[in-house]
């Protein structure tokens, strides 16, 4: 029976009584005594299980018991007599204690995981409503959902999944949520550009932000759009010349989208990263694969298993994801047909780890660390960090100036960056570019104005000529 368990336990099989070690059908007797055993052994099962005995006869008033169990039932893990069993190789052994939780919590996740919890305490005003309404309008853009469906919130979030019987569960406060420190602090992005190849090297930018699950996708992506160099190419038989990154965004954009639907958010200390190094991008997410799921079938074909189906289901409304387990397969094939490395998967001390190898410092190279005689040693490290953080710097100082040769307001400025949250466009764009004389407010005397828009000044305007006028937007 303890076989049997393991059978239950993983892909099946059968157990024979009455068949010699050397395979020989001895069979045995078998009584109405022997089937009423049988049937109470089978209580001792936890689920309850019933196998029906198969009785084969062999000769001599003798039979072979036959008990039959199908594996990857439903209700797995099972137990005999309090304990969980299994197979290994052609032994049965006490199953490790930590396979067995985690299968336990496998078994529940259809009706019972962290996404589907009630949310405590959360309410429609905590909610990001703009961004409620945004995936009703692409979900109806993409007929995933029904144009008549009402512009009311909560209808709107009944319809998703994401609030049962008026209570909103979790899901929806990392989709739509605006506060999280306090209760939720998993809802963490962090975002990193270090000089050279190595976490140790020096940080040109740290950004940490808690937000929800959209503003990940978009406060990362333009992040990355941010870091990487953005160079020029003129196709064949083509007169105008074609703006590249390094890396596709469109293959950066289904990882991350992949990173923030996929991860395992019942680990409150867990997060999304976003590493750029001199020669790679790193995206990182905290939770393992699937069970079923290897490293070595994300670059082939793999079935599609999802940890957070309500939160990826509000993702596929929106036309941001397919939900066919082909997503690793699409990126490999954009970045070959951009001309760029294929990313590696690996799992990393819990996360999920997708590695991009790109240039991205344009021929740079490694300092010296002993100068050789005759000759100047290359840039010290903190020129190097300053280099790359002046270029990120100028970058942006030109896009926004182009931009805003006519008067902008800040939230056409902050979606001509890809940025949602006023307060870090405020810190880290705006107030810089208006102290440097870069920019200037059309109503200086009330800045708070709900008309305010910002125009590129006379400086301005003499620093982006020198740059060789209004640079080719993307």
């Amino acid at each position: 029976m303890q076989t049997l368990c393991a059978f239950l336990n993983g892909s099946g099989g059968s157990v024979l009584f009455g068949v010699r070690p050397d395979g020989k059908a001895e069979g045995q007797d078998v009584t109405d005594q022997t089937l009423r055993e049988l049937a109470q052994a089978q209580d001792k099962f936890e689920p309850p299980v019933n196998v029906p005995a198969v009785r084969v006869p062999v000769g001599r008033g003798r039979d072979v018991v036959i008990l039959r169990v199908e594996g990857k039932r439903d209700s797995v893990p099972f137990t005999y007599d309090g304990r969980p069993f299994e197979r290994v190789g052609n032994t049965t052994r006490k199953m490790l204690q930590a396979r067995y939780e985690k299968l336990l919590l496998e078994r529940g996740h259809a009706t019972r995981r962290w996404e589907n919890m009630p949310a405590e305490g959360l309410t429609l005003r905590d909610l990001d409503r703009k961004e409620i309404l945004r995936t009703r309008e692409l979900a109806i853009q993409q007929n995933r959902i029904a144009p008549d469906t009402s512009r009311d919130i909560g209808e709107i979030l009944d319809r998703l999944g994401v609030r049962c019987d008026g209570v909103l569960l979790q899901a929806a406060q990392v989709l739509y949520g605006k506060e999280f420190i306090n209760d939720y602090p998993q809802c963490f992005l962090k975002m990193g550009r270090f000089r050279g190849t190595e976490i140790t090297g020096p940080i040109v930018e740290n950004r940490q932000e808690r937000m929800n699950a959209f503003a990940m996708v978009h406060e990362g992506l333009a992040f990355l759009k941010r870091m990487m160099p953005l160079g020029a190419r003129f196709p064949p038989g083509q007169i105008f010349r074609e703006d590249r990154f390094p890396v596709p965004v469109e293959a950066l954009r289904e990882i991350l989208l992949n990173a923030v639907m996929h991860r395992d958010y019942a680990y409150y200390p867990g997060y999304v990263a976003i590493v750029v190094f001199d020669d790679r991008i790193e995206i990182q997410s905290y939770g393992r694969l699937p069970r079923g799921v290897t490293i070595e079938q994300l670059s082939g074909r793999h079935g599609s298993e999802l940890r957070n189906p309500l939160i990826a289901e509000t993702f596929h409304r929106t036309g941001a994801v397919e939900c066919w387990g082909r997503g690793t397969n699409r990126v490999i094939a954009m970045c070959e047909k951009h001309g760029a490395a294929p990313p590696t998967f690996e799992e990393r001390s819990g996360f999920v780890v997708v590695t991009f190898k790109a240039q991205i410092v344009v021929g740079s190279a490694t300092p010296q660390v002993t100068p050789q005689v005759g000759t100047k040693s290359g840039p010290s490290r903190d020129q190097a960090t300053a280099q790359v953080t002046a270029q990120v710097t100028a970058q942006v100082t030109a896009q926004v100036a182009a931009f805003c040769c006519e008067p902008q307001s800040a939230k056409a400025i902050m979606a001509e960056l890809g940025l949602k949250h006023w307060k870090t466009f405020q810190a880290n764009y705006l107030t810089p570019l208006i102290a440097k004389g870069i920019l200037e407010r059309t109503i200086p005397d009330k800045p708070r104005s709900r008309m305010q828009k910002y125009r590129l000044t006379p400086a301005g305007e003499k620093a982006l000529q020198e740059r060789g006028g209004r640079p080719t937007r993307t």
